[in-house]
């Protein structure tokens, strides 16, 4: 889809509704950590509180009435599309989920082929790195739900599964962000500064963030290899055959339903935080932007960069800003589609995510500033 819900934002915080959003934030960020119930039920409880945080917005008239209906629109046709063309995440998680559901028996035997030519550290440092680079053109949508098969394929524990589904998250995202192809993020940077002064073609943001995105992902898919690698010592031959393929066709239709449902809540949840986006976050220096980004850990990165990015910020500004909403969308499992795709298919919870997810997170941000900023602010 194209174009955002039109909000009529006053220029003053008020109060009221910073309130209110900074609760449904506050319970957004941690009831998925503390709730069992929660967590088991985490698609409903985010569309309850993109529902609440809307009518929050309504309420004050920061959503006017005739805007009501774009937003409901956006929400329901957001998962089921993608760049304006009827083929989003759902559709591409469940021809997918199908498609492994009836040749899973010969996908998992070249897997094993594979696997037994590259060895396990080999195999997931190529696996990461191409479908990382990949995801600008394939689209990270369906650089995820590939990845997905392949970890259930892979005969790891599932600590060591959870680890390179989280890390290699980072690489598919970050990857993602090179073409206006890959991920809406892109899409909708791109649009935004087609125009005057830096009107951005179809690889502008390789030539703005490939200095950063393509080292960074060979990192990742590099670091991923050896953690997870670390410690396992079992041949790889005939690994792949032992392991059984247990989806039913109920799962793979109930997996799409559970995306579809929480896509749709991000949606709801990425208009109702604009407002905050818009009092506080726009107006702070680059380098403090930058930090304060971490938010899109929980709030849907395109949403924050259509707010964000614009003509009137310099290259730089916009290179940190970009740089910053990329990797902290892969903390939490919210941020990115990646994540939502491979918890989903893995059952990765919010708590696992986040125990790896938030400390490299971290530190891919200490990185990123360092190399961003280190110059300026020495």
């Amino acid at each position: 889809m194209s174009g955002l819900v039109a909000l009529n934002i006053p220029e003053e915080p008020v109060m009221s509704v910073v309130a209110v959003l900074g609760a449904i934030l506050g319970m957004v960020l941690v009831l998925p950590m503390v709730s069992r119930k929660v967590e088991e039920n985490l698609e409903p409880f985010f569309l309850v509180m993109g529902i609440v945080g809307s009518i929050a917005i309504y309420l004050a008239g920061i959503l006017p009435s005739g805007e009501v209906g774009e937003l409901v629109k956006r929400a329901l046709l957001t998962p089921v599309m993608l760049h304006g063309i009827p083929i989003g995440i759902t559709q591409v998680v469940l021809l997918a989920g199908l498609a492994f559901y009836k040749y899973h028996g010969p996908i998992y035997r070249g897997i094993g082929r594979l696997l037994e030519k590259l060895g396990v550290r080999g195999f997931l440092l190529v696996m990461v790195t191409i479908l990382g680079l990949a995801s600008s053109i394939i689209s990270v949508i369906v650089a995820a739900v590939i990845f997905a098969e392949i970890m259930a394929a892979l005969p790891l524990s599932r600590q060591k599964r959870v680890e390179a589904t989280v890390l290699a998250a980072f690489a598919l995202g970050m990857g993602a962000a090179l073409t206006p192809v890959g991920e809406p993020l892109a899409t909708i940077a791109v649009s935004k500064l087609s125009g005057p002064p830096h009107y951005a073609g179809f690889d502008f943001l390789l030539k703005l963030l490939g200095p950063y995105i393509i080292p960074g992902v060979v990192a990742v898919a590099a670091y991923t290899a050896a953690r997870v690698t670390r410690g396992v010592t079992e041949p790889v031959h005939g690994m792949v055959k032992s392991v059984e393929y247990a989806e039913t066709l109920h799962g793979v239709i109930l997996r799409a339903l559970r995306v579809y449902i929480f896509v749709a809540a991000l949606e709801l949840l990425g208009t109702s935080f604009m407002p905050l986006v818009e009092w506080y976050f726009t107006k702070i220096p680059s380098y403090i932007l930058y930090w304060m980004n971490m938010i899109s850990a929980v709030v849907d990165n395109a949403t924050l960069t259509a707010a964000e990015i614009g003509p009137y910020l310099h290259i730089d500004q916009i290179q940190a800003a970009l740089m910053s909403l990329i990797v902290s969308g892969g903390m939490l499992i919210p941020g990115n589609i990646p994540n939502i795709v491979a918890a989903n298919r893995l059952k990765i919870t919010s708590k696992e995510w986040a125990r790896i997810g938030v400390p490299f997170g971290a530190v891919l941000l200490v990185i990123y500033f360092i190399l961003l900023f280190g110059s300026s602010m020495l």
